[in-house]
């Protein structure tokens, strides 16, 4: 873990629970891509850093999770290096507490207030095209959250965030995290046609070619859509409809894996309510989820 791993000159990447970027901008600087899950995974990329003899320039952030920023607030204090996050991320980074205030819904008790969920604050700046070095573009991947981001390097690599589970993660736990499934899919097409020399997804292999993988990860949206649909047949309430899903899928249930693995059903319950093949019930003082026939 945390061994650092060559695509060319330029790029490289940081094996860690979420792939750290690393792109070296000159001889002495270097930027990252993420950051880490918390304050010990920092500690251990300024160690790499300084082994190598590199200063950190800035970290490029793809999303807010707790996973992929938990190192900035260390990052930064250490080296003084600018944080940079697209869109609403910046907001999420500098204020974490959002992460299980949305997942839960409310404010989040202190089960859900630790560094999985929450990572320390950081003084993120917002994303702007000129933030970015010399020949890298910034690839909007939303859908995993709200805006999340990839990033194409001049050497032809790119950085793909978590638009892409692992085939072993999808065929353990079969529900990946979501926010958007519409745009998520949108995204994987995306994805599917794009052209680089090295892809990296945070939690999946480095590959030359991500095509089958994206693929799969389609696959099992719709897989997880039709057992919704199937499960609804009759009026079902959410809790119900949540057992049913761990029992199918054999999951654990504890409260992080309520808000998780509850919230990103909730966005199926919607996509599947815009695309008019579900719709809501309300009978007894309870929201009933029915197919549409």
């Amino acid at each position: 873990m945390f061994e650092l791993t060559a695509l060319n000159e330029r790029d490289f990447y940081i094996q860690s629970p979420a792939k750290i970027g690393l792109i070296r901008l000159d001889d002495l600087r270097v930027c990252l891509i993420d950051s880490g899950n918390d304050k010990d995974a920092g500690r251990k990329v300024r160690q790499l850093l300084e082994k190598q003899g590199w200063k950190l320039d800035a970290i490029y952030i793809t999303h807010s999770n707790a996973d992929h920023i938990g190192g900035c607030r260390y990052l930064q204090n250490q080296t003084h290096c600018a944080v940079y996050a697209p869109g609403i991320e910046q907001c999420f980074t500098r204020h974490p507490v959002l992460e299980p205030a949305f997942l839960y819904g409310g404010c989040p008790s202190r089960d859900l207030r630790h560094k999985f969920l929450m990572a320390q604050d950081c003084d993120a700046s917002p994303l702007m095209p000129d933030s970015l070095p010399e020949g890298m573009e910034a690839v909007p991947l939303p859908g995993h959250f709200f805006d999340m981001t990839g990033y194409r390097t001049a050497d032809g690599t790119v950085y793909l965030a978590d638009c892409l589970s692992s085939r072993e993660v999808l065929e353990k736990y079969r529900i990946a995290f979501l926010y958007d499934v519409a745009a998520y899919l949108d995204t994987l097409e995306k994805v599917m046609k794009m052209q680089a020399d090295h892809f990296v997804p945070a939690h999946a292999p480095a590959a030359e070619q991500i095509t089958d993988l994206a693929q799969y990860n389609i696959d099992v949206v719709y897989e997880v859509a039709e057992k919704i649909l199937r499960y609804c047949a009759e009026p079902l309430c959410f809790e119900d409809l949540l057992q049913k899903l761990f029992r199918e899928y054999n999951l654990a249930m504890d409260f992080a894996q309520y808000v998780l693995v509850g919230s990103t059903i909730r966005s199926y319950l919607s996509w599947l309510r815009d695309t008019d093949r579900i719709e809501p019930v309300f009978a007894d003082s309870r929201m009933l989820w029915k197919r549409i026939s």
